[in-house]
Order: C-alpha cells, then structure tokens, then sequence
C-alpha cells in the first residue's frame, strides 16, 4: 500500500500543480491513495466546495485541514456531508464536521486522523489523548491509519510521532510549510516527518508574496497577503505500508516542480 501524503496545498498555483502532476505521480509510485492538507487551498486560506471538487477530480482521496478550517464560511455548507473534508478532531463536542474517518481503496479500508497541536497556537482539546481515542476507534476498522499532525512547534509533532510509534502506519506533520529533512521509520514500526511541506509557489515566504510579507516585518502595519505564483512545486512524502500489519516499511520526501513533468 503506498500513500502521498501532500502538504499545504496554497491556493490556485498549488491545486494546478495537483492537477499537472498527480497523474505522473500515481504511476511513477504506484500510488493506491493520496492525502492532501488543503486548509490554504482556497485564495490561500480556507476550503471551498468548488476547490475541494477540483482537488477531488484530480485525484486527491481526502482533504485535511487544520487551524484555518474555517476562514471561509462555505465550509459549513459541506463539512457535515463531505465525509471526506477533515478538520482537526481536537476542536470541542458539537464542532461541525469529523476529525477522523475510514476510507476504502479496492479492498484496502485507510485510516486518517486529523489533529491540531497546541503550543503557539490557540489552546484546543489535548491532540494526545484525543489521537489515541481516535486510534482507538479506527483499530477495530482497519489497521492502516495516517495522522496529519498540524502544529507550529517540532517538539511538540516530535512527541506525538513517539507517542504513537507503533500505533498508527505514519505520523505526518504539516502547517510550517518548510519541508524537513528527518523522514524515518520509528522503532515500531510509524513513519514520521515533523513537516511535509508546501505544495505551491516555493519563491516566496510559506506561499505568500515575498514583498508584501517583507512590509509587515517592516513597518509591523497590516498588510493583505497575497498568493505568490513562483517555482511551484508539489513536496510531500510516499509512505509504503505493509497492508497486514499496518506498519510502514519506507518513508520517501517528494519534491517536484512543475516544469519536471513526469513522461508517460
């Protein structure tokens, strides 16, 4: 079983490059799955129906999402019927939407969990006891199961790739849109990266525009951040899994430009 887990997907000239360059990579990894983290996908920040249809045509099987879940408000005309829209699992009782859920590949059924951390960013339920009753729960179903760990601070995505080593096929962190370089297979058997990166305009400052970013570290004055358009790239990470076990057997970073079309 090999999964792509994509990272932040950031507005148009990220989901252009899902569009170009997906179908090359499905067949150059044999891909039977794919995970994309798309709470920046629409104008850079939030979801919409009409971009998670557009991410769902070109061949991404879930969204995640994280901390801007919410910034527009068309997501609470989808989020409780798109069983396949994820947004954080820590966030209250009564929450709109699931945090958690299992999709079937063929005979294969997936487990994805979506979590979002605490340190440096708003103070939601603890990700650690409510990964584990999402793990919990999905174990009975499956033993394949991907968390998108969305959280500011390494330690923090760090301590929960431990936490579940052994317990889950791969812990995958995403919202600094900086890819790391720390791609391993943990002791039991958990495929861990603290940041899979930024699937969008790579010449800018995490997919925003250089100058305008530069001005509010200048002058500290509001300033409207747009999209940067600039060497897009799509980066994320290919975990192969053992399907009877559940363990990842490899861990692989993807980066790729989107003039480095794949032949067919």
């Amino acid at each position: 079983m090999k999964i792509l887990f994509i990272g932040d997907i950031v507005g148009k000239p990220g989901r252009d490059a899902i569009k170009e360059l997906l179908p090359g990579l499905k067949k150059e990894f044999s891909l039977n799955f794919v995970i994309g983290n798309a709470e920046n996908a629409a104008g850079g920040s939030g979801i919409t129906a009409s971009v998670a249809k557009d991410l769902f045509d070109a061949g991404v099987s879930v969204l995640t999402s994280g901390d801007h879940i919410w910034k527009k408000r068309e997501i609470f005309e989808i989020i409780n019927s798109e069983s396949r829209i994820l947004r954080p699992a820590n966030f209250p009782p009564g929450t709109p939407g699931a945090g958690f859920g299992v999709f079937k590949n063929n005979n294969a059924l997936i487990g994805v969990i979506n979590i979002v951390g605490r340190v440096f960013m708003d103070a939601l339920e603890c990700p650690f006891r409510t990964v584990m009753q999402a793990q919990e729960a999905l174990a009975k179903q499956t033993k394949i199961i991907i968390v998108d760990i969305h959280a500011e601070a390494t330690s923090e995505k760090v301590a929960l790739g431990w936490y579940l080593d052994g317990k889950v096929s791969a812990v995958l962190g995403t919202h600094t849109h900086i890819q790391t370089a720390d791609e391993k297979v943990l002791p039991n058997g958990t495929a861990y990266i603290t940041d899979v990166g930024m699937t969008g305009p790579c010449d800018s400052v995490i997919g925003r525009k250089i100058e305008d970013v530069l001005e509010r570290f200048i002058t500290c004055v509001p300033t409207r951040f747009e999209v940067a358009e600039n060497n897009v790239q799509v980066q994320g990470v290919v975990v192969d899994i053992d399907e009877n076990t559940g363990k990842a057997k490899s861990i692989t970073r993807l980066q790729r430009k989107v003039a480095d079309k794949i032949n067919d």
